[in-house]
């Protein structure tokens, strides 16, 4: 599946965000990964479209996993944060994604 496929216009509205943390760190650095929080009705062929066409890189496999939103009090009241999607994204051997560049340029 190629970029053409997708509107440019949805594939800008697929990654919300870097997930940088801990975790997502190590797992950058062992497997070369990037960790993105993504649209909740996005799919994997979508991000996979949407980091080439941003980012310029090649991507070899896209994992999804949702994730729960966890259960918060607020005083009495007990609430729930909404539910999300991230993508672990598989780059080719030799790419990388660097965050820092991206943000000032």
């Amino acid at each position: 599946m190629s970029t053409t496929q997708f509107s440019q216009e949805r594939l800008m509205k697929v990654l919300l965000a870097p997930q940088i943390s801990e975790k997502a760190t190590r797992v950058a650095e062992k497997n070369e990964q990037v960790i993105f929080r993504v649209a909740s009705d996005a799919n994997k062929h979508e991000i996979k479209a949407a980091v080439e066409m941003m980012f310029k890189v090649s991507v070899e496999s896209v994992q999804v996993a949702n994730v729960k939103g966890k259960v918060k009090r607020m005083g009495r009241y007990v609430g729930r944060r909404n539910d999300w999607k991230k993508a672990f994204v598989c780059l080719a051997a030799g790419q990388e994604i660097n965050f820092a560049a991206s943000e000032q340029g």
